[in-house]
């Protein structure tokens, strides 16, 4: 039964709440509630402390880098790029100050400023308050060993004094013995707590990040170990921390200086080896650790914190505290809960689709399509068969005398041989059994298990869906991992394609022959597929039967032309039902590579335009220079018309003239001449009216 107090929750300020560990020792803290054994049948009693915005212990707030960065619902406020003063005036509000320096060395000198500020404002204080300072074991990395009877013994948090930091870590050593002795001023008032942790592990990954990604991501053979991975790495899970920094704030134990490890004595090695395995491709190779310094995705603290070689135990919070680990034994131990954080954490859940239809309907083209947009794993009979082989004969040639190992490759030698017999008795063609365990295989692949995969063509009957997936989920009950093996490999998505048989038949004989002749689409042969497709498909237990059995309704799409805006809303319809992709985006090379290219592209186009336009207007010259001459003939055509017509009119009256008025005009001028009269003009008049020809 649980009672109420009217206790109020504790406000916690965290810097950088959006950084990983921060982020999670918040949201930790937000969800909180105290539980303690206290009823009368000793079950566990919730003591719910009242919260005006919800039942939790504490109110979170904090500084973040960038206010855009993600909706934090577990966080009470948020103060981006405050000032000194504003910073202090907010941290003066608080019950519990916890800065954590354990990512960013900046974080170094605004958590020295905070600790002495706050101690300089003691005599203000409304009521007590905790300082907590998460730093790292990277202080204790130039330690000298402690040895007892010639044995090395682990280092231990009640030897704190004696810890000797790394080079690049002095000055958090320094920041750790300045919080200690601020915090023994008026201890009651304002003390302070020294938390030196473990690398931090879970929750998506930090320091480990980049062995889990290279891992997932598929594309290395082998993961590497910088260095000669015998370094023993102290470790703990990021929520144990928060447990950690939970029970100090409750417990306010006496000692001020504690070391959060967990229980584990993993190496460097162990760890690389283990990610690897479960995420990869199980193998590993040491590198020189310089090499870490060309990686684009270690920083310089990450591989400091790598390279670290320190046996710890973290004897006060063992003592001091109970609380229920996560992960007490270590990564290694724990690696498939912590995969699967990762994997959550980070939205990277696998996407797996199976493509059905006819032959020729374009399943392989969508289905690879549909792999490009997604980073999926096309997985067809053919390649998946071919790699098997592959893959065995490989094994055996490369057996090993170890024992296990030389059992392993005689399991690949017989196996090899079962397919070879089984191929030669069938025509090239395996058996259900055997077609369906090679499918299965990879479909249990780490790659098909990360990214996810397109199931193209296959299965084609029910018995083989049946066999492939209903025998995964019977593997699975004996699995302690909390997501079955059948929940990893069953299609979340099936696409149906279908199309008419006269279609069918229409592509294919339009199908260039080099296309007809590695599909095996000749004619009496795909006729046999496709008809054999059709008797298969009407059958009451058919593939698409099977998976609507378990509430998976296939998409289907209807193809009825091959033009580009069909194939278009096509693509777009498929990507609609998948919804986002669920892996990384692309990486920052992948990022300068396709700018690089986008310039290039850019710059091509620019060329290409610029010589475009230059042979437009070259061909633009070259028109109207043939038009110029063109217009210049007609126009001489024009005027040759019209002179001729101008001619031709012209006849009649000239002829008019030369009859009847030249002759008498003509007299007249050579009179006037011959008179010359003091007005011609006058005398010519009347001349020609005396002699008109045509007076009567």
């Amino acid at each position: 039964m649980a009672e109420n107090h009217k206790q109020p929750p504790k406000r916690v300020f965290i810097n950088n709440i959006d950084s990983y560990a921060s982020k999670c020792i918040a949201k930790f803290l937000s969800e909180f509630v105290v539980r303690t054994p206290v009823d009368s049948e000793g079950e566990e009693e919730e003591k719910v402390i009242s919260n005006p915005s919800g039942a939790g212990a504490f109110h979170v707030v904090g500084t973040v880098s960038d206010k855009l960065d993600e909706d934090r619902p577990y966080v009470l406020e948020e103060y981006l790029h405050l000032n000194r003063d504003e910073l202090l005036s907010k941290l003066k509000e608080c019950d519990v100050i916890i800065y954590n320096i354990t990512q960013h060395a900046d974080q170094v000198e605004e958590a020295l400023w905070a600790v002495s500020a706050l101690h300089n404002e003691m005599s203000n204080f409304s009521g007590p308050k905790m300082f907590i300072l998460i730093s790292t074991v990277m202080t204790w990395a130039c330690s000298k060993p402690v040895k007892h009877d010639g044995l090395e013994l682990p280092f231990t948090d009640e030897i704190f004094r004696k810890r000797r930091a790394h080079p690049n870590f002095k000055q958090h050593l320094d920041l750790e013995k300045r919080v200690v002795k601020m915090g023994e001023t008026k201890r009651k008032l304002f003390s302070t707590y020294v938390v030196a942790s473990g690398l931090q592990y879970g929750m998506g990954e930090h320091v480990f990040h980049f062995f889990f990604k290279t891992s997932w991501l598929g594309q290395e053979r082998e993961i590497p170990v910088f260095g000669d991975g015998k370094n023993k790495v102290p470790t703990i899970h990021v929520n144990d921390l928060a447990s950690v920094i939970q029970n100090v704030i409750e417990h306010q134990p006496k000692p001020y200086y504690l070391l959060a490890v967990d229980n584990s004595t993993n190496t460097m090695e162990d760890i690389v080896k283990t990610i690897a395995s479960v995420l990869g491709p199980g193998k590993i190779r040491k590198r020189p650790f310089e090499e870490a310094f060309f990686s684009q995705d270690l920083s310089v603290m990450e591989i400091d914190s790598i390279l670290v070689n320190l046996h710890m135990e973290g004897i006060r919070v063992m003592e001091l505290f109970s609380f229920n680990w996560l992960c007490e034994f270590g990564l290694v131990e724990n690696i498939e809960l912590v995969v699967e954080e990762y994997r959550q954490t980070r939205g990277l859940q696998p996407i797996r689709l199976c493509v059905l239809g006819p032959p020729a309907v374009g399943k392989s083209t969508v289905s690879k399509q549909i792999c490009e947009h997604y980073k999926l794993h096309h997985i067809t009979l053919k390649e998946t068969i071919s790699e098997t082989v592959s893959q065995l004969k490989d094994a055996v040639k490369n057996a090993d005398p170890d024992a296990e190992k030389e059992d392993s490759a005689a399991e690949a030698q017989e196996l090899l041989k079962t397919l070879k017999d089984s191929m030669e008795q069938n025509a090239g063609l395996l058996e259900d059994q055997l077609l369906v365990k090679v499918v299965k295989d990879k479909l249990m692949s780490n790659p098909c298990r990360n990214q996810g995969f397109v199931l193209d063509g296959f299965p084609k009957t029910y018995d083989q869906a049946k066999e492939l997936f209903y025998a995964v989920e019977q593997e699975s009950e004996d699995e302690t991992s909390p997501i079955s093996s059948h929940s990893k490999n069953m299609p979340e998505f099936v696409l149906y394609l279908d199309a008419s048989d006269a279609f069918l038949k229409d592509r294919v004989m339009n199908l260039p022959e080099g296309l007809v002749q590695g599909h095996n689409y000749d004619q009496d042969h795909f006729l046999r597929r496709l008809a054999r497709y059709r008797e298969n498909n009407v059958e009451d237990e058919t593939v698409v039967n099977y998976f609507n059995e378990l509430e998976i309704t296939p998409l289907y799409l209807e193809i009825t032309s091959s033009n580009e805006p069909d194939c278009l809303l096509l693509k777009q319809k498929i990507f609609d039902m998948v919804g986002q992709p669920r892996n990384y985006g692309p990486s920052k090379q992948e990022l300068e590579r396709e700018e690089r290219r986008k310039a290039e592209e850019r710059m091509r186009r620019e060329v290409q335009d610029k010589a475009e336009e230059e042979r437009r207007e070259a061909e633009e010259a070259r028109h109207r220079a043939a038009n110029w001459d063109e217009w210049t003939k007609g126009l001489k055509a024009v005027r040759q018309q019209e002179e001729e017509l101008l001619e031709a009119q012209s006849v009649p009256m000239r002829n008019y003239l030369t009859e009847h008025v030249m002759p008498i005009l003509t007299q007249g001028l050579i009179e006037c001449c011959t008179s010359r009269p003091q007005d011609p003009v006058d005398f010519l008049a009347e001349y020609l009216l005396k002699n008109n020809p045509f007076n009567y």
